[in-house]
């Protein structure tokens, strides 16, 4: 036991806590590596590396004059929009991105649900359940190059700190919004200035904003077009730093969903007839998830709450609109609630007053949430306008750049996209 009548001691006592956090800290913001090699057929293939910036909206960068990447997209090709996959909310979407799966069929069906087969629940805000691999079905784009013996990095994105079928990138860090972003762009730098046969020819680069402001102050907001401006001075500042490097790099700019103002006034309550004895609500805002202990709970309670529906529809899983891609039929790990509630734009669930954003509404309803898509480099051609797309067509043709081939079935088409690259 310490003395702490010592000073001595208490010196001692307290420079063992003050270096306990500071190798906490720098285990928290520590890389990631390996000493995977690049195979000597994958030494000549391009490079690309796909940004997001979470919840940049589908007409953020014209709505607040985000001229780097309108001048970026210029000399590349733009989307009227990039259309997300349902619930259009953060985990599912991006790790639809990477996959080219729709959330039922890659296992992240909402930002925090319930597996029925294990009774446990995933949440994106705990670091266990997000590090671990048995939550994400799919291939990764970092575990197909991986596989093929092609390095990947990342500097954050869904998945990338999970080990999926045996792989992580190569060179990867823990999500941590402490390292600063001059930080990350200099690591991408430093990646691609690698020897040949250890540099990445994918990085995967995300940005928190502008979600946080769209959520707090609105998609509206002064702090919106700041965040909006923000990410654009980044882009900015990484294609100029990977410019050194005179490297063929290809960029793909996207993000996983929009935003769109609610009503903050009467936000929709938990309705009275869900006995929380009975059911479970593994989730709530854009879309409440109700999974019933028992199966013969489900009708009765489905029955009621069609009655008594207003501001709201209720669906059974297994009746869900199947432009969705959201239903029992689709549902590959049993994840998805029994009874669905989804809210009228622009009311949500809560049980206070709501945040000013919100995103997870039907995209093919609310265009407010529609994301964003911008490729440039020469893999691309110059000047090019193209209409909305589903975002899983992303991962096809991130593979053929890469000259990556995959044998799973996916839900993205590699012909949505085919005309926007030069060799096509």
């Amino acid at each position: 036991m310490i003395n702490f009548k010592s000073p001595i001691a208490v010196f001692i006592f307290l420079w063992m806590v003050v270096s306990g956090l500071t190798a906490n800290a720098q285990s928290d913001t520590a890389q990631h590596t390996s000493d995977r090699k690049n195979a000597l057929a994958q030494q000549n293939k391009p490079y690309v590396i796909l940004i997001s910036a979470d919840g940049f909206r589908w007409d953020y960068a014209k709505k607040y004059q985000a001229n780097n990447l309108l001048d970026l997209s210029k000399n590349g090709v733009r989307a009227n929009s990039m259309i997300p996959s349902f619930p259009s909310v953060t985990f599912p979407n991006h790790y639809s991105l990477v996959t080219g799966l729709y959330p039922s069929h890659h296992g992240l069906v909402n930002n925090s649900f319930l597996d029925e087969k294990t009774n446990e629940r995933y949440s994106m805000g705990a670091k266990n359940k997000v590090r671990d691999g048995k939550w994400y079905g799919g291939t990764p784009l970092w575990v197909l190059a991986e596989q093929q013996q092609m390095n990947a990095a990342s500097m954050f994105w869904v998945g990338s700190e999970a080990e999926i079928k045996g792989l992580r990138p190569s060179f990867y860090y823990d999500y941590n919004e402490k390292i600063p972003v001059a930080q990350r762009i200099a690591k991408v730098k430093e990646w691609l200035m690698m020897p040949e046969d250890k540099r990445p020819h994918l990085i995967t680069f995300y940005l928190s904003e502008p979600d946080h402001a769209g959520h707090s102050f609105g998609p509206n907001s002064e702090q919106a077009d700041h965040a909006v401006k923000e990410v654009d001075s980044i882009i900015f500042e990484l294609t100029k730093a990977v410019q050194s490097t005179k490297l063929p790099v290809n960029y793909i700019f996207v993000s996983d969903h929009g935003m769109t103002p609610v009503d903050r006034e009467n936000p929709l309550p938990t309705p009275k007839m869900i006995d929380t004895a009975k059911y479970i609500i593994a989730s709530s805002g854009t879309m409440m998830d109700i999974h019933a202990k028992n199966k013969a709970d489900v009708k009765p309670l489905y029955e009621q709450l069609k009655r008594e529906e207003k501001d709201y529809t209720a669906y059974l899983k297994s009746e869900m609109p199947e432009h969705l891609h959201y239903s029992a039929s689709d549902d590959k790990m049993n994840r998805i609630g029994d009874i669905l509630l989804i809210p009228t734009w622009p009311k949500v669930f809560s049980s206070r007053k709501p945040g000013a954003g919100y995103h997870g509404f039907d995209p093919t309803v609310v265009k407010d949430m529609h994301a964003t898509f911008m490729a440039w480099g020469p893999a691309f051609k110059n000047n090019l306008e193209i209409p909305s797309f589903e975002n899983v067509n992303i991962y096809p043709l991130i593979a053929n750049i890469l000259g990556l081939t995959y044998q799973e079935q996916i839900d993205g088409k590699f012909e949505v996209l085919q005309s926007i690259l030069k060799n096509n």
